[in-house]
């Protein structure tokens, strides 16, 4: 079966909320502890109105409404809104556990790379989860540094900052 990629719309947040419980509970209870991801979970797979109106992030589905993965990118620095020019930042990527290994994320990775570069995006950033990086590896980036993301006052959730020059 094959899927379409397009430009996420705001009608689309309730069923990427549902992708990022179905990917994110099951992707990533390898590399977390089972208590970080019961407190992180909750804050971590709700879908961002803004991001899904922002016409940077993106869907692949197989029918209409079917949503199988997600991600896409913005100028703006996650958490902070900081912009620095020739930069963006690679957001909220996910991939139901059904159809991982099956090019999705590649394919949505790739529009975010075509797309950057057309609005003259010079490097690329994520904050991969411990089990995307060799993901993040295999598609030109580079390991930075572990970094600790400050998820709310009392919960940090350990992430891999990696970078990426465009050609």
């Amino acid at each position: 079966m094959s899927s379409l990629i397009r430009i996420a719309r705001p009608t689309d947040l309730d069923a990427i909320g549902a992708l990022l419980v179905d990917s994110y509970s099951s992707l990533l209870a390898a590399h977390y502890d089972d208590d970080l991801l019961v407190r992180a979970l909750p804050h971590i797979t709700k879908a961002k109105p803004d991001l899904l109106a922002c016409g940077t992030y993106y869907v692949a589905e197989t029918e209409p409404g079917k949503i199988i993965g997600c991600g896409g990118w913005t100028a703006a620095k996650p958490g902070s809104g900081e912009i620095a020019e020739g930069e963006a930042h690679i957001r909220h990527f996910a991939i139901h556990p059904h159809w991982i290994r099956r090019g999705i994320a590649t394919r949505l990775l790739v529009r975010c790379f075509s797309d950057a570069q057309s609005y003259g995006i010079r490097k690329l950033h994520c904050l991969s989860t411990l089990n995307a990086e060799r993901f993040y590896q295999a598609s030109g980036f580079k390991r930075v540094e572990p970094i600790d993301v400050l998820i709310c006052p009392d919960l940090t959730f350990p992430c891999i900052l990696m970078s990426r020059e465009m050609a």
